[in-house]
Formats: structure tokens, C-alpha cells, sequence
């Protein structure tokens, strides 16, 4: 019963719409083909606004994607930290007296000292330590003006520790201790500078005190 009653409503509703658009097409001169067809030119314009628009969309994204400029990547390593490349730059020797000198450079071959690889005392200060060049290297000085274990501070050539003396060296002389003599004359020579005096020593030097300085783990990015 219901189920006929369904069918009933359907197939009324259908004649009214049919007897509404033969009403319309009558007084408007409209015929239903003319109907389909603008309903078609609707559907179809509104469907080419859609994909204008979608593709507006992605070319504009394209081309937002091609005007990112990328950051540089920051990277942690040794090559892009930068340090001080002296230790003038972290330290303060202006607190420190100063003297002015003349300086040269030593080693402790035969033509500074007299002594041969084979001597027993090569390279042996006259402190009692072996010569280096390091942080701190070995300096010779007229220990009456700067006693052993004296530090100075050379620009150009670093902390010198007053471990040895010679006979030449006196007043305001020192001698700066080198690897080899190529190694006076291409890095040092001689020159009369002011150098400034870190710390007055009290006559002694050990190799322990020595390695001490050298090991200084706040001076380490300096030391070659």
C-alpha cells in the first residue's frame, strides 16, 4: 500500500514539472531543448572558472617555490669558527712593564753555543732544562737584569722563559732559542723592540715547571 502510494507521488510530481515546463516554453517561446542547452553553457562555464582558477593556483605556487631564496646552512666546524689569531688579541700586556731590548736568536748547535749533537750537554740550558720552542720557549738573558725562570712576553716570537745565559748577553740583550739557524734568519734575525716583562724569576727552572706553562689549557689554541 505505502509502496504504491511512493510510486503515486513520484509519477505526480513528474507530470507537474512536465506541465511547468511546457507552461514555461508556451508563453516563453523556450523550447526544453533550449533549456538542456543553457543549463549545459552554465554547467560548462562554471566548470572552465574552476580549472582557470586551479591553474592559476599551481603556477602561482610554482612560481612562489621558484622565488625562495635559501638561507646559508650554518655549519660547526673549524672552518667556519673564527678566533683570535694572536694572543695580543685575548691578552691585556699593557698591565705589564716594559723594557726595550735587542733581541737575536740562538740554537743550540755548534755555532751558538760550541757544542756538537754528540756533546753531553747539547742543548742543555745553563738552568738545567732542555731547550724548546713552544708556548713558552727558552730565552737567553744577562741574569742580572733578568734572573732564571723570568717571563717575557716578545712580540712577533711569544712568552720567553730566561733559562740560559751567554757570554755576549748582557744589559738589555736576550737571545730567542730556534730550531735551526735557518730558522734565526728567516723568522727573526735582529731587531730592538720592547718586549714585556710577565714575571721576575726567582733564579730557578725545572722541566716540570716548564711543561706546566706549555700545557696552559686556556693558551692551547695558540700553540704550534
Amino acid at each position: 500500500m505505502e509502496l504504491k502510494l511512493f510510486i503515486r507521488r513520484i509519477v505526480m510530481t513528474l507530470l507537474f514539472l512536465a506541465a511547468l515546463i511546457v507552461t514555461a516554453s508556451s508563453i516563453s517561446n523556450v523550447t526544453f531543448q533550449d533549456i538542456k542547452t543553457l543549463t549545459e553553457n552554465i554547467y560548462n562555464d562554471r566548470l572552465s572558472h574552476v580549472q582557470q582558477a586551479s591553474e592559476y593556483r599551481q603556477v602561482a605556487l610554482k612560481d612562489k617555490h621558484l622565488n625562495i631564496v635559501e638561507g646559508k646552512k650554518t655549519l660547526i666546524s673549524n672552518d667556519e669558527i673564527k678566533g683570535p689569531n694572536s694572543l695580543e688579541e685575548v691578552i691585556d700586556f699593557d698591565q705589564y712593564p716594559t723594557a726595550t731590548v735587542v733581541a737575536t736568536g740562538y740554537t743550540a748547535g755548534v755555532e751558538s753555543t760550541g757544542k756538537t749533537s754528540s756533546h753531553p750537554e747539547y742543548g742543555i740550558t745553563f738552568s738545567g732544562v732542555k731547550v724548546k720552542r713552544d708556548l713558552y720557549s727558552t730565552i737567553a738573558a744577562d741574569l742580572d737584569v733578568y734572573p732564571i725562570g723570568t717571563i717575557l712576553y716578545i712580540p712577533d716570537y711569544g712568552y720567553g722563559v730566561v733559562a740560559d745565559k751567554g757570554s755576549a748577553i748582557t744589559g738589555n740583550k736576550i737571545d730567542l732559542y730556534y730550531h735551526t739557524v735557518d730558522d734565526v734568519f728567516a723568522e727573526w734575525g735582529k731587531r730592538e723592540l720592547d718586549v714585556y716583562i710577565v714575571e721576575i724569576g726567582d733564579g730557578t727552572l725545572t722541566e716540570e715547571t716548564l711543561v706546566q706553562l706549555n700545557e696552559t689549557e686556556a693558551l692551547q689554541v695558540f700553540r704550534q
